[in-house]
């Protein structure tokens, strides 16, 4: 046999040994572990090596995370599946190794806080002070035989945010009127100090005499609030922050984001439901009660809902305890429940489920697709309705995500939201970042 088939020969055998490797169960079952995991403190994790008395598994912090509760760093002779324990916080290696030679397999873990959170479901109304003047469209001022918007002239813009006149901050309509109605009086043009986008604009402008009024104006429409009826998605008793409507407040006339200078979530009672029906989304409607007992106050409008600070739970409450939290890779398809009124001030239960599970690593506000399959609310709604954003949803006795939009065209489907995006949101991390 010459030397060139003996090469020949051998390359054969390790294709064919690669091959069969490739075939081998437990070689199947490694390639299906995660390079990366995250357990919640205090929780474990079930491993399935497809190996047995042949495997070592080795972990860079046995107080981060321990192989079957050994405290030793190297565990060998093991059970299966493999069981991860979890200590403290942080992050560590464990690593596979066939008979403790042989590196196969390594998985960085990270263990995140424990965090547990109460359901909500109530009906909130949602008040909210804009961080400056929103402009929403433009009005005439009569001069002579000619009409004009000196602010449309000046180059002031729908959606433009007026943060400041003449350097003095305003946070009022009002405030702004009095300003204006000032420097007209002066005879002089204001400075206004705008937002727009990520931008900040100076714009000069001349308020013009309206006799019709009589009192200057600009020839703008403006606004510098919103208000309407939502769903409370969580209550975090430690952190006592809390979470709603799992989607964005934007002015009505513009589409833009509303910036928060204050705002307010209150009791609101569901009055009556208009159903929905393809094409045609349905709605809730309801009424303000109480208005002087603040739930809470609101600190952010983002893409997710709005987030804020709650010092108790509110009444109404379906579940008073609370409850784990899904991360986003715990979230499958398959049976759920939300929490939502559609009566009055009385949380119910309903199921639905969970059809599609978006694999995100990183926040979108279209985690899952959902599917009402509960008759009673069926009925009660034809699905998903508008007023019912931010309804919690439930899995597996853990907190998992929030309902988001209904499809147009199906009102039993729509969108939910990972709860993890929102809890990050309000400020409460479920990543670690530090690595060992």
């Amino acid at each position: 046999m010459t030397k060139h088939t003996r090469r020949k020969l051998a390359g054969l055998f390790v294709a064919i040994l690669f091959v069969a490797m490739c075939w081998f169960t437990p070689i199947h079952q490694l390639a299906s572990i995660p390079q990366e995991l995250r357990v919640l403190q205090g929780a474990h994790a079930a491993l399935d090596l497809g190996m047995k008395s042949f495997a070592t598994v080795t972990t860079s912090q046995p107080d981060v995370i321990s192989v079957s509760g050994a405290p030793t760093s190297a565990v060998s002779h093991l059970k299966q599946p493999l069981q991860l324990d979890s200590g403290k916080t942080g992050s560590a290696d464990v690593k596979v190794k066939l008979f403790g030679l042989i590196p196969v397999k390594s998985v960085h873990v990270n263990v995140v806080p424990d965090l547990k959170v109460i359901p909500g479901g109530q009906s909130i109304g949602v008040k909210l002070k804009s961080s400056g003047i929103m402009v929403v469209g433009y009005n005439l001022v009569k001069q002579g035989k000619d009409a004009i918007s000196p602010a449309e002239q000046a180059q002031v813009k729908v959606g433009d945010i007026i943060t400041a006149i003449d350097g003095s901050t305003v946070k009022s309509v009002e405030q702004a009127a009095e300003l204006i109605n000032k420097a007209g009086k002066s005879g002089k043009p204001m400075e206004f100090t705008i937002k727009r986008q990520k931008e900040l604009v100076k714009l000069k402008v001349k308020p013009l005499y309206d006799k019709d009024s009589e009192i200057y104006r600009i020839g703008l429409y403006i606004r510098d609030s919103a208000a309407g009826v939502g769903t409370l998605t969580f209550y975090a008793p430690d952190q006592k922050k809390f979470g709603a409507l799992g989607h964005i407040i934007t002015d009505v006339d513009t589409g833009q984001a509303i910036g928060v200078g204050e705002g307010q979530i209150v009791h609101s009672s569901v009055t009556s439901i208009d159903k929905g029906q393809s094409g045609a989304p349905g709605e809730k409607r309801g009424i303000f009660i109480d208005e002087d007992k603040v739930l809470g106050s609101i600190t952010r409008n983002s893409d997710f809902g709005v987030f804020g600070n709650m010092s108790n739970l509110p009444g109404n409450a379906k579940i008073a305890k609370a409850m784990p939290v899904a991360l986003a890779e715990q979230v499958h398809e398959g049976k759920a429940s939300i929490l939502t009124v559609v009566d009055s001030q009385k949380v119910e239960e309903f199921d639905i489920q969970i059809v599609n599970v978006m694999k995100q690593k990183f926040p979108a506000t279209k985690s899952m697709v959902i599917k009402v399959t509960d008759k009673r609310l069926l009925e009660k709604t034809g699905g998903i309705i508008q007023g019912m954003s931010g309804s919690p949803i439930l899995q597996d006795g853990k907190v998992v995500g929030a309902v988001t939009h209904v499809f147009v065209n199906d009102p039993t489907q729509g969108y939910g939201v990972f709860l993890e995006w929102m809890l990050n949101e309000a400020g409460i991390q479920t990543k670690t970042t530090v690595k060992s």
